[in-house]
């Protein structure tokens, strides 16, 4: 499959939710059948190509082991090349990296590093909860987004606070409870749950709260259209109010009582536990009414389309209309399939540029890849368990390029001439978009 967006592939198990980004499809794309995937191309007399050059190899070149294989197996060895490790080794990375370990031999050149993991970013611990992040300065190829893991504790408080960029959440677990203000005096209240998103647009004041109905909090991914983003510049309350002298604050708010702020914070809070919200709380009413689009969207609530190896359903501007940055689809791979899980792919970036990378699902979230703006890629499910991962793209609309359609409605002897595929071959090939290859 031929992506033509940058995407931030977050990856989890049907049993342990968790996210990965993206690819893009156009909305319309997911209300195809399965079975429309078989429309045969036409096809020509047109004569094989003579090759001007060698044929590629059609030698297997799976992984060579996982992450449940005996700690002897991986070994720097493909076929004939390669040699055996003499020197001290990480066995338990090794088994995560079968194809950076011994590549295939389709891989080329060099891409940059294209997948990070949580557990290696430096956790932000607060009373009440934690954030760790994912951006450029740990992931230099995700130069258009980054993405922030937090947790919150029952009632606690991710202060009021803005970003220079949108805000973009997926729910992992419990419910939290947000809160905003636009520029018009319009508020806005909602509860988020698992598999519900919110987005916030630049500059948009807001809150976040974990809510009482799970004991355990809330706990969500982050998404920012910027890979350059960082948690820790963010525009907070407490912050901004301990640096501007008191008297000013008594004149802004016209209260001369001046004890009435001694007890705002001398720092920032970020993350501070307090009381869960009632469940009926309710924004005080606005004179100016609230917000004309919403800032939370039903993504657990939203139809699946079911496919012949897996399903998926997508959120953009087109069903969730204040999204206008970012767009993602839930993906479900199963085994053997592929998305044209554990996962692996494959990123092409052109000049015989190309590298593999394998990604795990141990718990919430867990691998995150990242592919660069029109890079060709797949991602296949190379476990026995059922693949579940999010696509997220910089973009106000799902969309992409399939290799499949756009061959099949490229006349065939443009394609023989290029791939020397018989008309068999190309009759097989399907001008409907094959979202997921079972």
């Amino acid at each position: 499959m031929i992506h033509c967006r940058s995407f931030l592939f977050l990856l989890a198990a049907l049993c342990r939710l968790a996210i990965s980004a993206p690819a893009a499809y156009s909305s319309a794309s997911i209300t195809q059948s399965a079975s429309a995937s078989t429309v045969p191309s036409a096809t020509d007399s047109a004569s094989l190509a003579v090759s001007t050059v060698p044929f590629a190899s059609t030698n297997p070149n799976e992984p060579l082991w996982n992450n449940s294989s005996p700690d002897s197996i991986p070994s720097p060895q493909r076929g004939t090349l390669g040699a055996p490790l003499l020197g001290p080794d990480n066995i338990p990375l090794d088994l995560e990296n079968p194809d950076l370990v011994a590549p295939p031999t389709t891989d080329n050149g060099d891409t940059g590093n294209a997948k990070w993991s949580f557990a290696m970013s430096h956790n932000r611990l607060q009373t009440g909860g934690w954030a760790r992040q994912e951006n450029v300065k740990v992931m230099p190829i995700a130069t258009e987004m980054a993405s922030v893991n937090m947790r919150l504790e029952a009632g606690a408080i991710r202060e009021l606070h803005w970003h220079k960029t949108s805000e973009w959440a997926y729910v992992l677990k419990g419910t939290t409870q947000i809160t905003a203000i636009n520029p018009d005096g319009q508020n806005f209240i909602a509860n988020v749950g698992p598999g519900d998103l919110w987005f916030f647009p630049p500059g948009i004041p807001h809150s976040l709260q974990a809510t009482g109905d799970d004991p355990e909090g809330s706990e969500f991914i982050l998404v920012f259209d910027d890979g350059a983003f960082s948690e820790d510049d963010t525009f907070m309350l407490t912050d901004w109010l301990s640096h501007v002298p008191a008297e000013v604050i008594s004149k802004n708010f016209q209260v001369h009582n001046s004890e009435a702020f001694a007890h705002i914070p001398a720092k920032g809070l970020y993350i501070f536990p307090s009381t869960a919200p009632s469940d009926d709380q309710q924004a005080p009413t606005s004179p100016q009414g609230t917000v004309p689009q919403s800032y939370a969207f039903s993504f657990s609530t939203l139809n699946t389309t079911q496919l012949s190896g897996g399903s998926v359903k997508i959120v953009d501007s087109t069903n969730f209309p204040i999204s206008t940055t970012i767009s993602a689809a839930e993906v479900t791979v199963e085994p053997g399939a592929m998305r044209e899980g554990t996962g692996r792919m494959t990123i092409f970036a052109s000049q015989s540029n190309a590298r593999t990378f394998n990604y795990q699902v141990y718990y919430l979230p867990c691998s995150k890849g990242y592919v660069p703006a029109s890079m060709g890629h797949y991602v296949e499910n190379t476990g026995n368990t059922t693949l579940k991962y999010l696509e997220i793209f910089n973009s106000d609309r799902f969309e992409d390029i399939s290799l499949n359609q756009w061959l099949a409605l490229t006349p065939p002897s443009l394609v023989k001439a290029h791939l020397n595929l018989d008309d068999e071959t190309i009759a097989k090939l399907s001008k409907t978009k094959p979202i997921i290859i079972g």
